[in-house]
């Protein structure tokens, strides 16, 4: 009989979305078990809307608990690598909401703790489930796509002071970044995915919307490995929100839908260059069975590989690429340079993209 996961989840804010999307739609594979989060209020009222009887403010009371399995990190972004050793070093899986680490020394750290650990650590990066998303990665993979040209990734979406009254959100010390970090990473997440490892940034980041410490809008431009050229355009102060994938490609071009939040999922407008390509597109993803989309479809992705003793579908080496093009940004616009990935341990952001 298959094993059915029990669940520690760190944070009831993005927390409580994992739970709808991640576990609640796969009760078969997993059982929440416990919740932790430092405001008790929240705690109580997360856990009685999903009768979570198991409750604690302590995370170090949870990891060490031996019926939990998996830990889940949903708390704001400064303290993620200090809970993802902790959970490692007590055997547990781990699952991380972005950005996994605050530094790439951080996640090198983290790099060499998950090689002993007993357990296996997933970070977070949902935008890549779906239909849409699924079936470009499919269609790319299986060489019809051909050459790639160029693409543009835009997350257009609207934060304002009421968002930023809080004290953890907006500043460096605590968010680790801004639209760049907290906003834009997945949709980029999704373009590298999809177009492969970037090899060279000029970017220009600037605060134009919100007082604020961080960043709020974010121009870039991307030479990537395959030789594409791509555009990044970010920012919280668009009137309407959209996030929105377009990718050139020999024979077909594709764009993501324009859903602010969930731009991985179907359909995609799938534009061949000619009629024969289309047919061969058509039963490529004919083939194809539906995916869950964002935290469904990890989730169930996760589950999968763990019952099969496998990499989780979401790496480590995912994470660092992301971290990697979020580096190099942030130089880019300090020293109004070219910079060339990968970034190594001599680069002078290698311990902190923070100014």
């Amino acid at each position: 009989m298959a094993k059915r996961y029990r669940v520690g989840i760190i944070g009831c804010g993005i927390g409580r979305s994992h739970i709808v999307e991640g576990y609640a739609t796969h009760k078969d594979k997993y059982e929440v078990a416990c919740l932790c989060d430092l405001d008790e209020k929240r705690l109580n009222a997360v856990a009685d809307e999903f009768n979570i009887s198991k409750r604690t403010r302590s995370s170090d009371e949870l990891m060490s608990m031996p019926d939990i399995d998996i830990i889940d990190i949903c708390t704001p972004p400064a303290i993620h690598t200090s809970l993802i050793l902790k959970a490692l070093a007590s055997g547990k899986h781990v699952v991380c909401e972005k950005p996994l680490t605050g530094s790439l020394a951080e996640l090198d750290e983290v790099v060499a703790a998950e090689k002993i650990a007993k357990g296996s650590l997933m970070p977070i990066f949902q935008y890549r489930y779906g239909d849409g998303v699924q079936q470009a990665r499919r269609i790319i993979e299986s060489g019809l796509a051909g050459k790639p040209y160029v693409g543009t990734a835009e997350t257009l979406w609207n934060r304002d002071a009421t968002y930023y009254d809080n004290p953890w959100r907006g500043r460096w010390a605590t968010e680790l970044g801004g639209v760049l970090m907290t906003h834009a990473i997945h949709l980029h997440d999704m373009l590298t995915y999809l177009m492969g490892p970037v090899d060279r940034v000029f970017a220009r980041t600037d605060t134009r919307v919100n007082a604020i410490e961080v960043e709020d809008c974010v121009s870039a431009s991307l030479l990537m490995e395959n030789g594409a050229l791509v555009s990044l355009t970010s920012t919280l102060g668009s009137q309407e929100e959209i996030s929105r994938l377009r990718l050139a490609f020999e024979n077909v071009t594709f764009e993501s839908n324009h859903a602010a939040y969930s731009p991985g999922d179907g359909p995609w407008r799938i534009i061949p260059a000619n009629e024969e390509v289309g047919r061969k597109i058509e039963a490529l993803v004919s083939e194809m069975a539906p995916v869950g989309r964002r935290f469904n479809g990890q989730m169930e992705a996760f589950y999968h590989a763990l019952e099969k003793n496998e990499p989780p579908p979401v790496r480590t080496s995912d994470a660092r690429r992301s971290l990697e093009l979020v580096t190099a940004i942030y130089h880019s616009s300090d020293t109004n340079s070219d910079i060339r990935l990968p970034i190594g341990s001599d680069h002078p952001k290698y311990k902190s993209w923070r100014p």
